[in-house]
């Protein structure tokens, strides 16, 4: 994968030239001297997948906002979930409010451009199966790792979309009349069409470029598929494949898959890769999907404060005097809410802030005040938060860079010094432990299910733990495994507030409180209570039957008519 960052940019600056910028971002259309002859070779091939490539972390794209459209899914998975507010003030990305808020409609930005920066990426899947066949120098073999590849990249476009505007136009190298292909149904028979191709040809491993598609991501993603589809015996299946078989071991440290010293470790799946200072434009092959979601100023002098953690969210990090979580009572109380840093009395931001127990995950998600955040030293009063009101007191841990290393793994130009090389880790052991473990409980296995969670817990119970300058333990931390999973019931709340334990803030809980079926019950409750303190949730309703998706852009429908001039897709229900 370093092959590929190092040529993103001079492919980007080619394809420039042979991707159009109009509305209609089904097609392609040659422009200049550019056509696609001029990629039927081996090398035409490898740089048409480069940029099929570019694209996976929602950015580099010709059309769109790469924050609407960034793979880690901050406003679709986490914003609209419970895990985050927009943060920031109000005001700034306003089109983020109607989301966080659910009254978006289909002239919202961020629903328009997620839906054209995807189907960018789309496009340029399309064309290297569209060359393939013709291509000269190349064997069948390579042909079919390259198909593989290409296939992989767009069933994750694709599940992304569906994610998202659940019945989307399915798009391929065969497709004559983009415009006149209907919505008509949910495209998972396509999707696992891909995979399967991507499963069956890609290798296990790529020697030397972390980052490729492989046998074992293609597995966990058609697993995950499956699993938005209910079908549990088919998920558990390949997940119990990945886990057994794949080779890969959880980390020591919880940590370790946040930090950028540890990119493409031992627990990783896939990882989306990130690089600075390497010549491209502002540092453009690093995160800019979520350049936002950095700490505003102050000490750590990043940009802009956006995405901040949810009272909700850190109440949900609670345990009981064994260790284990409050599943059903977490968030009867808050833990203090820390609204203004008392520089008077600095004392109160001790250990015994919140004298009770809290899973140490916790704090190495989240940068509570008077805490270490990572090497920067403790959230205090040098580092404010932009709008308390609109953002709470918390900020976002995971995405940071160290201290240690500012200037070098952090870009060193423009607005966004925030842009670092952290990979975000797509997937890797634990989801696929933690996957297998629903899939279990779903399927009534509950010694397995019991098993799988019981070795995350015991990975975070043995983690590095946040300590203060002294040594001191900066919470009191505890999480144990549990003794026994006593019924089918019981064994899937725990894996699923494990699963948020583990994966939070990583843009999942949104989507996996949809396929669950309780996004209703959980987010009207939450934006019940939260609204209570945070004036911009207040009276804000999750819609039953509509809000589990989000709408196809109103330009897209205006755009893609027949011939006698009626709309080819429709609407998504409730818009």
């Amino acid at each position: 994968m370093k092959k590929i960052i190092a040529i993103i940019l001079p492919i980007l600056l080619m394809t420039s030239l042979f991707y159009s910028c109009g509305d209609d971002f089904y097609t392609i259309k040659p422009k200049g001297q550019a056509s696609l002859e001029t990629f039927y070779t081996k090398e035409g091939v490898n740089a048409l997948l480069t940029g099929a490539y570019a694209v996976i972390d929602g950015g580099n794209v010709r059309s769109g906002s790469i924050w609407a459209s960034s793979v880690t899914n901050w406003v679709w998975g986490s914003i609209a979930a419970d895990d985050a507010y927009k943060g920031s003030s109000f005001g700034d990305q306003a089109t983020i409010n109607p989301i966080e808020g659910f009254f978006a409609d289909a002239d919202n930005g961020y629903v328009t451009n997620h839906w054209r920066a995807l189907y960018d990426g789309v496009v340029r899947c399309n064309d290297v199966m569209l060359v393939l066949p013709d291509v000269e120098g190349m064997t069948d073999e390579e042909k079919t790792l390259a198909a593989a590849q290409a296939r992989f990249l767009r069933a994750h476009l694709y599940f992304e979309l569906t994610k998202v505007h659940y019945k989307v136009p399915w798009i391929d190298e065969n497709t004559e009349n983009p415009t006149v292909v209907p919505n008509d149904h949910v495209v998972w028979p396509e999707i696992e069409a891909d995979l399967t191709f991507a499963k069956d040809n890609l290798p296990s491993r790529w020697a030397g470029e972390p980052g490729r598609a492989t046998e074992w991501a293609a597995k966990t993603m058609l697993a995950q598929v499956y699993m938005f589809q209910s079908k549990f015996p088919e998920a558990k299946t390949l997940l119990n494949d990945v886990v057994t078989n794949g080779g890969f071991e959880l980390m020591e440290s919880y940590e370790q898959n946040y930090l950028a010293a540890t990119r493409n470790n031992k627990e990783s799946i896939l990882e989306i890769q990130y690089a600075v200072n390497d010549g491209s434009d502002g540092s453009y092959n690093a995160g800019w999907g979520d350049a936002l979601n950095f700490p505003q100023g102050g000490k750590i002098g990043t940009c802009c404060g956006f995405f901040q953690p949810t009272q909700n969210f850190v109440n949900s990090f609670k345990t009981d005097e064994n260790g284990l979580p409050l599943l059903d009572t977490y968030n009867n109380e808050m833990l203090p809410w820390a609204d203004v840093w008392d520089k008077d009395n600095p004392e109160v931001y001790t250990k015994d802030f919140y004298p009770g127990n809290v899973d140490p995950r916790l704090d190495h998600t989240v940068g509570r005040p008077g805490v270490p955040f990572l090497d920067w030293g403790p959230i205090d009063a040098e580092q404010p938060i932009r709008d308390i009101q609109n953002g709470g007191p918390y900020h976002f841990k995971k995405n940071m860079f160290l201290k240690a290393d500012q200037g070098s793994g952090n870009t060193t130009t423009g607005w966004a010094t925030g842009v670092n090389n952290n990979s975000y880790r797509k997937y890797r052991l634990a989801h696929a432990m933690l996957w297998l473990a629903e899939c279990a409980a779903e399927t009534d296995d509950l010694p397995l299910a019991l098993n799988m969670v019981n070795q995350i817990r015991e990975r975070a119970k043995n983690s590095n733990y946040v300590k203060f300058e002294d040594g001191e333990e900066a919470a009191y931390y505890a999480v144990e495994p549990y003794d026994s999973f006593g019924s089918k019931e019981f064994a899937l709340k725990a894996v699923r507030h494990e699963m948020r334990m583990e994966f939070g803030m990583e843009g999942y809980r949104f989507f996996d409180l949809v396929r669950w079926g309780i996004a209703d019950n959980v987010l009207n409750a939450y934006l019940q209570k939260e609204g209570q303190f945070m004036g911009h949730l207040s009276g804000k309703k999750f819609v039953s039957n509509k809000h589990e998706y989000w709408p196809v852009p109103q330009t897209q429908i205006d755009l893609s008519v027949d011939e006698s001039g009626a709309s080819v897709l429709e609407q998504t229900p409730g818009y």
